[in-house]
């Protein structure tokens, strides 16, 4: 299996966040699975950082070099996934997330996400607590 991390999950792997469970982090951290963070999270990460709307201790550099030394693999947005956002149906607004699913669904990989409208495409989504 392939998967994708959505942003906040990326964010709290790096933070260690309390919603980061063992089991979670065993997923995203085993060899077993291909986890893949896609450019546009890193693109998100970098403008919320910028506009104060989120912290990191050691700011976007701490961000790059956790990814960096993880199995996680940071993924290219391609013209396939920028193509069929034109298709995909208006249920999440945020620009962001759309390039997420259609990636995912691009892709064919698996979004490890909380967020609850991701799971209203035909995207194959684990969800989080």
């Amino acid at each position: 299996m392939n998967i994708l991390l959505d942003t906040h999950t990326a964010l709290w792997l790096v933070d260690r966040h309390n919603n980061f469970s063992a089991r979670i982090s065993a997923l995203v951290l085993d060899n077993k699975y291909s986890c893949f963070l896609s450019m546009v999270s890193t693109w998100e990460i970098a403008i919320k950082l910028s506009i104060g709307k989120i912290t990191i201790d050691g700011g976007i550099q701490k961000f790059h070099t956790e990814i960096e030394q993880s199995p996680i693999s940071i993924l290219p947005i391609s013209q396939q996934a920028i193509k069929r956002v034109v298709t995909l149906p208006h249920i999440h607004k945020d620009p962001f997330d759309r390039l997420l699913i259609t990636t995912a669904i691009t892709e064919n990989m698996t979004i490890l996400t909380k967020d609850e409208n991701i799971h209203k495409y035909e995207v194959s989504a684990i969800t989080l607590p």
